[in-house]
C-alpha cells in the first residue's frame, strides 16, 4: 500500500507564504543596495549600511569582521551579477543566497503541489539549513581569523 503524503495545513501553507515574500523582500532588497564604491570597484562588506544599519558592533569592537561581515554585500554583488566578487565578500552568502533563490522555488511548488517536496519535516530541514550554513559561516570566519596571527 502506498503512503500518501497528507495535505499541507493552512499554518503551514501561510507560514511558506510568508517565507517566500520574506525572502523575495531579501533578494529586492540585495538589488537596491549598490555594493560598489565611488570608483565602481566591488564592496567586500559594509554595505548593509545603506539599509541604515549601524557598524558591525564585532568590527567596531575588536577591529576584525564578524562571521557574518559580508554577507549583504556578498547577496548584493550576487544579484548585480559580480559572481565573483560575491564570492570575495563572503563565498558563504554567495552560496546562502544560491540556496534562499531554490527555497523560494521549492516553496511556490510545495504550495503549488500541496504537500512537502522531497522533505518530510519542515522543521528539520530549516533546522538543517540554519545549522549548515552556521557551521560554514564560523568555518570562513576561522580561516579568515587565521591571517589575524
Amino acid at each position: 500500500m502506498k503512503n500518501i503524503e497528507p495535505k499541507l495545513k493552512w499554518g503551514i501553507r501561510l507560514f511558506l507564504i510568508v517565507i517566500t515574500i520574506g525572502l523575495i523582500t531579501i533578494f529586492t532588497l540585495a538589488v537596491v543596495i549598490h555594493p560598489y564604491d565611488a570608483e565602481g570597484k566591488p564592496l567586500t562588506m559594509e554595505s548593509h549600511r545603506q539599509l541604515g544599519l549601524g557598524k558591525c558592533e564585532f568590527v567596531v569592537l575588536f577591529n576584525k569582521p564578524c562571521p557574518s561581515c559580508g554577507l549583504t554585500t556578498s547577496f548584493s554583488l550576487l544579484m548585480h551579477g559580480s559572481i565573483m566578487a560575491s564570492l570575495r565578500a563572503n563565498w558563504v552568502g554567495t552560496f546562502m543566497a544560491i540556496s534562499l533563490f531554490g527555497a523560494i522555488l521549492w516553496c511556490m511548488a510545495t504550495l503549488v503541489r500541496g504537500r512537502y517536496l522531497w522533505i518530510r519535516s519542515l522543521e528539520r530541514a530549516i533546522l538543517s539549513f540554519v545549522v549548515f550554513f552556521s557551521i560554514l559561516l564560523i568555518l570562513r570566519w576561522g580561516v579568515i581569523m587565521l591571517s589575524y596571527l
